[in-house]
């Protein structure tokens, strides 16, 4: 079976459940975003190195998350509230990384430049990536109904993948870069 359909070759995409929207709509713009932040994801593993196999299963698991947020975010009226049930509790799992993270790094006095190693630079990146599917999904939620706890998780994940980024390039020993406002 090919990977290509054509239904989309004039502009439009169907949505889980068949209805045709525009590839432009806010919704696929949404979740095209959300599927961005899983790639980049994906970089951010690739470059891990095997000693650090409890942070790749942490960002598999996210990027698990990822998929199935995408798969509500394509459906327009979501009936099974279960896929979602959940994600209150990753939140506070996030939330109980961040602080052990946090706990075995210098304290942040300054806001840094985003960057260090490789895994590190992506994880930045991914940072700002996830900031931006919370923005859109915010703005779909002003036309659609959008469960919070996905807008939860979002703003939750952008704190631990910067966290994530700081940890690895303190483990890595890789520099971290203060701002200095000029």
């Amino acid at each position: 079976m090919p990977i290509y359909t054509r239904t989309g070759d004039k502009g439009e995409t169907s949505l889980y459940g068949g209805e045709r929207v525009s590839k432009a709509s806010e919704r696929v713009e949404t979740y095209g975003t959300v599927d961005e932040l899983n790639s980049v994801l994906g970089v951010v593993v690739a470059h891990l190195g095997a000693s650090q196999g409890p942070i790749a299963i942490l960002l598999e698991s996210v990027q698990g998350d990822l998929l199935t947020i995408g798969s509500i975010l394509a459906t327009p009226v979501v009936k099974d509230k279960s896929k979602v049930s959940n994600l209150g509790v990753v939140v506070e799992k996030f939330e109980d990384e961040i602080d052990a993270m946090t706990g075995k790094m210098p304290e942040l006095h300054n806001f840094i430049v985003p960057g260090g190693g490789k895994a590190g630079a992506f994880l930045h990146q991914a940072r700002t990536v996830a900031r931006r599917c919370e923005r859109r999904i915010i703005g779909l939620s002003k036309s659609d109904a959008v469960d919070i706890s996905i807008i939860q998780y979002f703003n939750r994940l952008s704190d631990l993948l910067f966290t994530l980024a700081r940890y690895i390039n303190h483990i890595e020993k890789k520099k971290e870069t203060k701002w200095n406002a000029k």
